[in-house]
């Protein structure tokens, strides 16, 4: 990687929480990012800030479900930032219910964002990795892989991720790209927060309470994230493939 032609990376999901602190990481790291997001104004936020810091940034509107989009997003991406030879996968929703209250909408919702756009994003930016015969995937799968009362679509979405990224590393390895997850537990970001006040709780209640059942006594950040997807992403890393990393604060999920 040189100054002139730095490494681009593709962030899913990247406008705010998770994606846009990964993405600013990636920056930092010398990576040029293509900050993707269902609206490129949303991405301006995250853009604007990596460029003022003196990397490159480009903003890409696209719905990872939609393989149209998909391939028009990574196509913009190659000829305003080069090849993408990393990508972390990192869009998702929740629609939290009961099994017998949830409608096959929001089942089929879930799955489509998380599991297909999942498939999409690494179909389309794979054959640059393996001409290049290097290359970087990191999923977000989640501790609710291991089961989550109430998140029956999201919890099966997540322990699908793992699967997908075991068999993206024996598929793709011999090409020099390595496939990992990283599964989160409790973050601050927007969606645990409106999962607070659905509950009727405070973000302050809802953080204290929660942050006495993990072990370091806090709840995570997203820059806790960032950091794990940096080191999947590094040079280094390099034998290190189909490996779930829980970063929950804790041995436990």
């Amino acid at each position: 990687m040189t100054e002139s032609a730095p490494r681009v990376a593709i962030v899913t999901g990247a406008a705010r929480g998770i994606g846009a602190a990964t993405a600013r990481r990636l920056a930092a790291d010398g990576l040029a990012v293509a900050v993707l997001d269902l609206e490129e104004q949303a991405t301006k936020p995250v853009v604007d800030q990596i460029v003022a810091d003196g990397g490159k940034a480009i903003g890409v509107a696209c719905d990872v479900s939609n393989s149209e989009q998909v391939d028009a997003a990574v196509a913009r991406v190659v000829a305003e930032l080069g090849p993408p030879l990393v990508l972390v996968n990192n869009a998702g929703i929740t629609r939290d219910n009961l099994i017998f209250k949830m409608p096959e909408s929001d089942w089929d919702l879930v799955m489509a964002v998380h599991l297909r756009g999942a498939f999409l994003m690494s179909k389309a930016c794979q054959k640059y990795m393996v001409e290049a015969k290097w290359g970087r995937i990191v999923n977000l799968s989640s501790t609710s892989a291991l089961g989550n009362r109430g998140q029956v679509n999201y919890s099966a979405a997540k322990a699908g991720m793992q699967g997908f990224t075991k068999t993206l590393a024996v598929e793709l390895g011999k090409f020099g790209v390595t496939a990992n997850a990283v599964a989160p537990g409790l973050i601050e970001t927007e969606m645990t927060r409106a999962t607070a006040e659905r509950l009727g709780e405070t973000w302050e209640a809802f953080e204290a309470r929660r942050a006495k059942e993990i072990p370091v006594a806090r709840v995570g950040k997203p820059e806790d994230i960032a950091h794990a997807v940096s080191f999947f992403v590094s040079e280094g890393s390099g034998f290190v493939s189909g490996q779930v990393l829980y970063v929950a604060g804790g041995p436990k999920a």
